[in-house]
């Protein structure tokens, strides 16, 4: 996970010098000396220990300033008869949080949120004070009048991860300007910190800074690395706070009624500047004269407007430079007396007195609710949370409060170019100012609607950015959903956000942009689901301010996250992706009377004119050029997070493919598996002949070769389209041979066709890569072709003849070089993949094959079966081999039937499970199969192909092998493999679970447990990122009963109910068993899985446990 701190920036103001206000002369309050013994301290201590707590909280949703997340911090028992726990608010979190707290003799208890400030860094939790029956502890009293500069405290907490930790200093200052940890996540303000040098580590947020009375004198919150300083809250406002919290509840009960705290705010920001500074802002010496008069003896300066929140109560009335004198009447120069006086007056007038420049200014102004610009609820739409901009954030970003706030993208907006942070100002064509806007017209949307999308950004907010948001076709995710705050159970509740049958339409939106949509429903099912993320957290640089907030990480350093955070091959969506030049169709140019008829043939014609033109102005280019151009696509793929199967290594790919099919009812590219690695994926299509973008859909992934076909409807690209695209003439035949001239032709990243003539250097090159720390697909035994011209690592296309016909395709493959023992990094180069086996495949298809069917554009077609030998072969030069004791015969026998390549092919390894594992070696030579000798790859495939055209046969191979200095005749069974990939993921408990695919068996390992079910990924702030059941590992038992496959870890994991630990053994890829607790969460973890339909070619989405939220609301 990276860095386990939370660690957020710190702003200087220019290099290495102190702002004004850090320079700290220790002439204020005169230094105490304290009176207390070694023996004081212990017993202070020994009574405050006991009732210190070390909290994990589980952030299950990102949400306002909050990325989701495991963490854990510190705490402490306030009230002990309540069950009342006092810590930092950036501990309680602001979303939806699961936590609980550990005392001090291992003694564990689940705690709930009742109160999270809205600006001041404190919360509390409750707990059931009933459930501690082996220890003795008291509540720590609070004490903030005994705050003192020169007061020797201790910080007593969790720090670094450590049971107890007690950490001694003396309170520096008691007037430091709040710290500010980030520019775009939380921070206080309008409030003293405490300093002192106490060195506080993470984990240690929440920690009581305690007197050598045993009485906590303020809360730990926040510290810089750079000089061991720690920050530390005052506790008047905490103190406030408790009281109403206990004036609410005698003693704890399981569902407390919430406690409304009145909290008032005029949504401007103020920072406390000393006189010579307000003289040199323009205050009159007489104000200042009255001023001083009036405060406290030893006051040092005045109450300066720092910022001003657009949209709030004192927008364009208060402004930046302003110094506040009076309020209602009174000198206000410390925080505490002003907030006082906002608490007492909400929703009440207020006077403000002031001096602007030197000029003196009265202003009347609304003290607003500070609870009704937090907000408690939030959207939740395929995989994205949404909710209206809080006041933090708004302060942060200088935007008016409440608009529609992205706190994460998830996959619909991210796959848009949404970015987190974003304000979302238009969806749809409608103006989207609410949260409940945008519900409203989401609920319009059928699934696989394309619509506009308008937001602005803090970092660019002065212009829109216009995308095109794509609603999910499949149902990678649940329905959206609304979450809401229920402070009498720390829960937040959940409900549908629209009915299903709430006037979706069925066949698209006509009034939305004139863009149209498919005809799926959106709403099938209303049941909560989790998410994951792909953030990650800033690395900490020296000096900087931190929140004393430890995070979790694994211990297994390249274990995959839902979020890659590898940059890869293709790269990310950019922000300003233009919806401009992007046109869609679904057979609305087919939907035409007499008289569209006729237009349509007056922009076909008017087409073929351009085109012509566009063809006389490339008279440069090459024959094969102009041939192959109209065949070409770029294909545009994104994996949803959801389902991220298989060690795919990114969210987001571009490539080249080529259509090798183009008809009235079916057209097919094929396009290399660096592209479209998964079956799980969204494609988008591009195509050079006419410009339209419309969807295809993965039907076919080559089990060994690297190449995957993806199908599409020719009748969305109408009339004119399906005219001017038209399918690639295949040569399988004859084979590449070295020194042929080819032409490459391939597309830019603008859709225009480059190429370039090259000679063949090696027409049969072995592919040999290595396994990726994450098991994912890699091209084995193939042979690929090279040319003598370097075109880079990234341009995709095709190699033709001088007629354009297509004889390899020229794809990318994906790799990782390592350096070292801990440090990889992903590459891939490019190479040409011989056509034969792709144009094998689509007779097959066309002709009709043996395997299951598939719906292809309504029409179920029976897909090809791939018989393999699942074996990795390599080759070996014969001089080498006759090394190892091959005798002349053969080596001549070889000799004769490949002149060239002069090799044999040797095992390195057997994929396990397969069926010639326990009968192939590694190092085994293959020199026959059924007394044909074998040199290559083609040849063993050749073989696997004629035991599939002879039903008779029993699907076994006669090899012919030399192991060990002696020929041996083996009968090997062959495996059969569809097209398919892997169909089915299941989440539980936020991890992702699949089973064993070929890239993990390959490596030659599965448990002797009956193998058992693999860990593909795992989601932040779910309870498997909360109790380290990470991915790279198998689980092979729930609760010591064993899960072979899927069906067996679901009927296991049913029987386990919300809130119930299981224990669970993992062994991981390499060889290491683990046995771990984890807590069930079903309210906002359910299990459900998502399975393809090959009759209706939908991923498909099923609940399979859940909470009854109709028994809980």
């Amino acid at each position: 996970m990276g860095d386990p701190l939370e660690r957020l920036e710190l702003e200087d103001a220019g290099g290495s010098s102190l702002k004004d206000d850090e320079v700290c002369m220790e002439i204020d309050p005169p230094f105490r000396e304290s009176t207390a013994t070694t023996e004081d301290w212990r017993k202070a201590l020994a009574k405050v220990v006991p009732a210190v707590v070390v909290l994990r909280t589980t952030a299950c949703r990102a949400f306002d300033t909050e990325a989701a997340g495991a963490s854990y911090a510190t705490g402490f028992v306030v009230d002990k008869r309540r069950g009342i726990i006092l810590t930092n608010r950036h501990v309680v979190k602001s979303g939806p949080v699961v936590a609980e707290a550990m005392f001090v003799n291992r003694e564990e208890v689940p705690v709930y949120p009742i109160y999270r400030d809205p600006v001041h860094d404190f919360g509390f939790f409750c707990y059931d004070p009933g459930v501690i029956q082996f220890l003795k502890y008291e509540e720590i009293p609070l004490a903030p009048e005994a705050a003192s500069v020169g007061l020797e405290i201790r910080v007593v907490g969790n720090d670094s991860g450590e049971k107890v930790s007690i950490l001694a200093g003396t309170l520096a200052r008691l007037d430091r300007d709040a710290p500010h940890y980030k520019k775009d996540g939380y921070n206080d303000f309008n409030t003293f910190y405490m300093q002192a040098a106490s060195g506080t580590k993470g984990g240690s947020s929440g920690s009581p800074v305690i007197d050598w009375l045993g009485r906590a004198v303020a809360l730990n919150a926040g510290s810089k690395s750079s000089s061991a300083s720690a920050f530390f809250l005052p506790l008047e406002r905490v103190v406030r706070a408790l009281k109403f919290l206990q004036n609410g509840r005698d003693s704890f009960v399981k569902k407390w009624e919430a406690v409304s705290i009145l909290r008032g705010t005029l949504q401007v920001t103020f920072v406390h500047k000393g006189f010579d500074e307000t003289r040199r802002l323009g205050l009159q010496s007489e104000t200042e004269q009255r001023v001083r008069h009036a405060s406290p003896q030893g006051e040092t300066g005045m109450l300066v407007v720092e910022s001003v929140v657009p949209g709030g109560p004192a927008h364009e009335c208060l402004e930046p430079g302003d110094v506040l004198v009076c309020m209602n009447g009174e000198v206000i120069t410390q925080f505490l007396k002003m907030e006082t006086l906002l608490d007492d007056s909400v929703n009440q007038k207020i006077e403000i007195r002031i001096e602007r420049g030197g000029t003196p200014l009265t202003v009347n102004l609304l003290v607003q609710d500070l609870h009704s610009i937090t907000p408690n609820y939030f959207l939740e739409v395929s995989g994205a949370v949404i909710h209206p901009l809080s006041y933090q954030q708004a302060r942060n970003f200088r935007f008016q409060c409440g608009l529609v706030y992205v706190a994460e993208p998830g996959y619909m907006l991210f796959r848009a170019g949404v970015p987190r942070h974003a304000i979302i100002k238009k969806l749809a064509g409608q103006e989207i100012s609410l949260l409940e806007d945008l519900i409203s017209v989401l609920c319009k949307l059928s699934r696989g609607a394309r619509v506009p999308l308008e937001y602005v950004s803090y970092a660019d907010r002065h212009r829109r950015k216009s995308v095109l948001v794509t609603v999910d076709r499949h149902e990678w995710y649940a329905p959206p959903q609304i979450y809401t705050r229920d402070d009498s159970t720390g829960l937040w509740t959940v409900k549908p956000a629209f009915q299903p049958d709430a006037g979706l339409l069925s066949s698209g939106i006509n009034d939305l942009g004139g863009i149209r949509s498919d005809a799926v429903p959106l709403c099938t099912e209303a049941s909560s689901v989790g998410h994951m993320h792909h953030d990650s957290r800033a690395e900490l640089n020296e000096g900087v301010t931190s929140m004393e907030t430890s995070y979790e990480h694994s211990s297994e350093g390249g274990h995959p996250r839902a979020e890659s955070d590898v940059e890869t091959k293709k790269h990310r969506v950019k922000e300003d992706f233009s919806s401009d030049g992007n046109a869609v169709a679904d057979g609305s140019f087919l939907e035409t009377d007499e008289g569209d008829l006729e237009d349509a043939n007056t922009v076909e014609n008017s087409v073929m004119r351009d085109l012509q033109g566009e063809n006389v102005a490339a008279a440069n280019s090459s024959l094969a050029e102009r041939i192959i151009e109209p065949t070409l696509v770029m294909l545009e793929v994104h994996v949803p997070p959801s389902c991220m199967l298989d060690g795919v290594h990114s969210q987001h790919f571009f490539g080249t493919g080529v259509i090798i099919y183009h008809s009235q009812n079916m057209g097919l590219i094929a396009v290399d598996k660096n592209t479209v690695a998964i079956s799980a994926s969204d494609v988008m299509l591009s195509f050079a002949a006419f410009p339209i973008e419309i969807p295809g859909e993965v039907v076919f992934l080559h089990p060994v070769h690297n190449y995957a076909l993806i199908s599409y409807d020719p009748l969305a690209l109408g009339a004119v389209g399906i005219s001017l695209v038209r399918a690639a003439k295949l040569l399988p035949e004859p084979a590449i041979r070295r020194g042929d001239s080819v032409h490459l032709v391939g597309l830019s990243r603008s859709l225009q066709a480059t190429s370039r003539k090259s000679i063949v250097t090696n027409p049969c090159a072995a592919v040999n890569i290595s396994c990726a720390d994450c098991p994912r697909y890699r091209a084995t035994n193939m042979e690929v072709i090279e040319l003598d011209t370097d075109f880079g690592s990234t341009f995709s296309g095709v190699l033709t003849d001088e007629h354009g016909r297509v004889r390899a395709i020229w794809g990318s493959f994906s790799t990782q070089l390592k350096f070292g023992c801990s440090s990889s990094e992903d590459h891939q180069f490019v190479r040409g993949i011989p056509i034969y086996t792709i144009s094998q495949v689509l007779e097959q298809i066309i002709c009709g094959a043996q395997g299951p069917p598939l719906l292809i554009n309504c029409v179920k077609r029976p897909m090809p079966l791939v018989r393999i030998l699942e074996v990795e072969l390599y080759p070996t030069l014969l001089s080498k081999a006759r090394s190892f004791g091959l005798s002349d015969d053969w080596v001549q026998a070889l000799v004769k039937k490949d002149p060239i390549r002069r090799q044999v092919l040797r095992v390195k390894g057997c994929l396990a499970g397969s069926k010639a594992e326990n009968l192939l070696e590694q190092g085994d030579m293959v020199l026959a199969i059924n007394k044909e000798p074998v040199t290559c790859f083609r040849d063993v495939e050749n073989a696997c192909q004629e035991l599939g055209k002879h039903e008779n046969r029993d699907g076994k191979l006669n090899m012919t092998i030399f192991r060990q200095g002696r020929e041996i005749d083996l009968l090997v069974e062959t495996d059969i493999r569809d097209g398919s990939g892997t169909t089915r993921v299941i989440n539980w408990c936020g991890c992702i679970v699949q089973d064993p695919y070929p890239a993990v068996r390959a490596l030659g390992f599965l448990p002797e447990e009956g193998h058992g079910v693999y860990v593909a990924r795992w989601c932040h702030g779910s309870p498997a990122h909360r109790y380290g059941l990470y991915a790279l590992q198998w689980i092979v038992e729930v609760n010591g009963k064993q899960t072979p496959d899927l069906d067996a870890f679901l009927n296991v994991t049913k029987e386990v109910e919300h809130g119930e630990f299981v224990r669970v053994r993992t062994i991981h890829l390499n060889g290491k068993p683990k046995v771990l607790t984890l807590k069930q969460d079903l309210h906002y973890w359910p299990t459900w899985e998502v399975r393809f339909d090959p009759d209706s070619a939908i991923w498909r989405r099923n609940t399979i446990k859940a909470l009854d939220y109709s028994s809980n609301l």
